[in-house]
């Protein structure tokens, strides 16, 4: 065995980390309204998400040859490696693309630790963007395409984060008001009982689009790397191994369940009702599919969280906790900045160390950062059991633990 293809094999091994983590951190784009309203009950909420993943992932994998080429120009135009970087057996482009998938997991793992939803695109996107600068330089980036269309950093990654939480916020809150006006007079059980149902048809919409989304940059990135060190030369299909691999990996993540998370989405941003939640998930489907359908990168955790809050802003007399909100979008300002510093230490690191040698020690240093969050979180356990308790109760009496 090379150091090429332990490299490889260490990629392939993170990739799948980072797919799993994406897994558990953006399952409350789905479910956490759901559980929430007790449509579901958490569990089966995670569960029926990770089998919905599971066979997102296998519906379409359009994009999957070309996932890097909207942030970074590591590819050509057909998915292939840029020529220079496999010209040493595929070993610089291995590196670029090992740390840059360590900046992401790094940044999923440390906001999960705090309870913020992210997006695991934009970490993606963030260490891969970071990586490349340390590689190969600021014109390693593609920043805006070449002009004649909406294309680049810019274009794929910043306008659809500005913009999409809007337009959900916007059609869920049009929603919510319309829902309340339509059933005005109607008793309340009613009303719950028939929106629940409508949740978890909708909520199952945002998985199985989740899945079809999410999966395919993993693909991509572990195809990537087998293009580069001679293991696959087919630049129009995904190996099956590659492909199941990845289901599997985002389906395990998303059945665990991100409950720290699903708790900030579903109890932290909006005291959340049946029809706010069918709204909710609604908008959300919507912007997702016609996103999709329009070629724009969005994140699943923005278009959630803005139809979340826009259902808050719909219905009247409901509780926004803006406060709460503010710190989710901090967290999404820094989430491609700081996920970029990630990935361009970790290539530094791996290049100053060199060979074999570098890589083992990105790895290393991502399991010891990870086992450090995991412990960490020990410390305020989330889980199945306490995801829907009040609020506000639980913060004063963590206030009160200090």
């Amino acid at each position: 065995m090379t150091e090429t293809t332990v490299v490889l094999l260490l990629v392939i091994v993170t990739a799948l980390g980072f797919d799993f983590t994406n897994g558990f951190h953006d399952t409350a784009n789905a479910m956490a309204t759901s559980i929430a309203t007790r449509a579901l009950r958490p569990k089966v909420a995670v569960l029926l998400s990770g089998v919905l993943n599971l066979v997102g992932a296998f519906l379409s994998v359009e994009v999957a040859l070309t996932v890097s080429n909207a942030v970074v120009k590591i590819q050509n135009s057909n998915g292939t490696p840029k020529q220079d970087l496999v010209a040493d057996g595929g070993a610089a482009l291995l590196l670029i693309i090992l740390a840059g998938l360590v900046g992401g997991i790094v940044w999923n793992l440390l906001t999960w630790l705090l309870g913020l939803p992210s997006s695991s695109s934009h970490a993606l996107f963030g260490g891969l963007i970071g990586a490349t600068i340390a590689g190969l330089g600021w014109s390693g980036v593609n920043w805006n395409g070449d002009g004649s269309k909406l294309d680049g950093v810019i274009g794929k990654v910043v306008l659809p984060a500005v913009m999409s939480p809007v337009i959900a916020g916007a059609v869920a809150a049009t929603g919510t008001w319309l829902i309340y006006r339509i059933t005005t007079g109607v008793d309340q059980r009613f009303t719950d009982n028939g929106f629940r149902w409508g949740q978890i048809g909708s909520a199952s919409l945002v998985s199985l689009a989740h899945g079809t989304n999410d999966a395919q940059k993993t693909m991509g990135v572990i195809t990537l790397a087998l293009i580069a060190t001679g293991a696959w030369t087919d630049t129009t299909n995904i190996p099956f191994w590659v492909k199941a691999a990845c289901a599997v990996a985002i389906a395990l993540g998303t059945a665990l369940g991100g409950w720290r998370i699903i708790r900030t989405v579903g109890k932290g941003l909006v005291e959340i009702s049946p029809p706010q939640g069918l709204a909710a998930e609604s908008a959300s489907a919507a912007v997702i599919l016609a996103s999709s359908h329009l070629g724009f990168a969005l994140s699943t955790t923005h278009v959630a969280t803005g139809s979340i809050l826009g259902s808050g802003v719909g219905r009247p007399g409901a509780l926004v906790r803006w406060a709460v909100a503010g710190r989710m979008v901090a967290a999404w300002l820094i989430t491609l900045p700081a996920a970029a510093v990630v990935g361009a230490l970790m290539w530094w690191l791996g290049n100053g160390v060199g060979g074999l040698a570098g890589a083992v020690t990105i790895f290393l240093v991502l399991l010891a950062a990870a086992a450090f969050m995991y412990l960490r979180s020990r410390r305020a356990p989330v889980d199945h059991t306490n995801v829907n308790d009040d609020w506000d109760a639980r913060r004063e009496l963590a206030d009160a633990d200090r």
